[in-house]
């Protein structure tokens, strides 16, 4: 068994399409915003041997998209959403730590899709892993829906309430749901966003940000915007993220005033129809908390609105630290306390 590292995109999606529990941030795609954004990456894959005994890199049985991450708090090395089974871990690990010599890392921080079961975590346990003070900028749950169904049968698994308030919005004509291809909007959506931020007192991505997001995946056609309008006015919107069977709800963002019209019901009803036009099999509506164990949790109010459309609670393990260095404990409590301070 090697590590040994990807440079052919096709060989890269092609054993993600294999694999059932995934996300877009192990996408090759993901892998080149990163690079935009100024982080030096390495697409990781493990190989076994053939049987004729020989490596091939073919031959791939687990990949990890790795981040080195410079902050102000430490550097680090980040594996978002891990896609690897358990028994190869050991294997990934050694050369995680080969490279946070290398790179000068405090600490690697990996979040896992794996099931949090006393296994797994003993897994991670047993090769010197703690729980790291704040999750990786990724979901640890998710609340996903199975869209193979007809649109008539999701309608009726719905919450009575949802069904109803996208029928009273659909039935409004000064409301309209627009979707774009369009770079320049990122503009049109990082004006509502501010307003977002700044009404619940949240640092917002950067327009920098989305815009390397949505222009690199939309390259591929992975990516569309919804506008919700009334009367002309861009009231919600939403990027969602098309890849590999499944619609991400990643980015949203929705004005106050128009809290009276139930725009962001259709919007999400419009996502919901495009990825099933799409092929997809799954929506993913990216992230969840439990609102009744958690009720003032930031996420749990987005939680409700997410789950009156129907489906169902993925739980994985909570992100994990390997600490490289004396330095990490610094980045440990000060990411305790700020956890603390968020209410998360």
């Amino acid at each position: 068994m090697e590590i040994r590292e990807i440079t052919e995109k096709s060989i890269w999606e092609n054993f993600l399409t294999k694999c059932g529990e995934k996300t877009f941030l192990q996408s090759w795609n993901w892998g080149e915003f990163q690079k935009l954004q100024g982080n030096k990456i390495w697409r990781l894959g493990i190989c076994e041997k053939n049987p004729n005994n020989k490596i091939q890199i073919t031959n791939l049985v687990g990949v990890a998209l790795v981040v080195k991450i410079s902050a102000r708090r430490g550097t680090f090395l980040l594996v978002q959403h891990l896609i690897i089974e358990s028994r190869f871990l050991k294997v990934l690990l050694e050369k995680l730590k080969e490279i946070g010599k290398l790179e000068g890392a405090d600490f690697t921080r990996i979040a896992p899709l794996l099931l949090g079961t006393e296994e797994n975590k003993k897994i991670f346990k047993d090769l010197g892993f703690i729980k790291a003070p704040m999750h990786a900028n990724a979901y640890e749950a998710t609340w996903k829906l199975d869209i193979t169904l007809s649109e008539d049968e999701l309608m009726k698994n719905m919450r009575k309430t949802t069904r109803y308030l996208i029928r009273q919005v659909k039935n409004n004509p000064d409301i309209v749901i627009e979707k774009s291809q369009k770079l320049s909007d990122v503009e049109n959506y990082q004006e509502l966003n501010k307003k977002v931020a700044e009404r619940h007192n949240f640092v917002p991505f950067s327009a920098e940000y989305i815009k390397n997001e949505f222009d690199l995946f939309s390259r591929d056609d992975q990516a569309l915007w919804f506008f919700g309008k009334y009367k002309g006015e861009i009231a919600a919107a939403a990027l969602v993220i098309f890849w590999q069977g499944i619609g991400f709800y990643h980015q949203a963002a929705s004005l106050g005033k128009f809290a009276k019209f139930p725009i962001p019901y259709l919007l999400q009803w419009e996502a919901i129809k495009e990825a099933q036009n799409r092929g997809c099999r799954i929506y993913d509506f990216w992230g969840y908390t439990d609102p009744q164990k958690y009720p003032k949790h930031p996420w749990a109010g987005p939680t409700l609105f997410k789950m009156g459309f129907g489906g169902s609670a993925y739980e994985y393990m909570k992100t994990q630290d390997l600490p490289l260095s004396k330095k990490y404990w610094l980045t440990y409590f000060f990411e305790k306390l700020r956890k603390t301070k968020r209410s998360l």
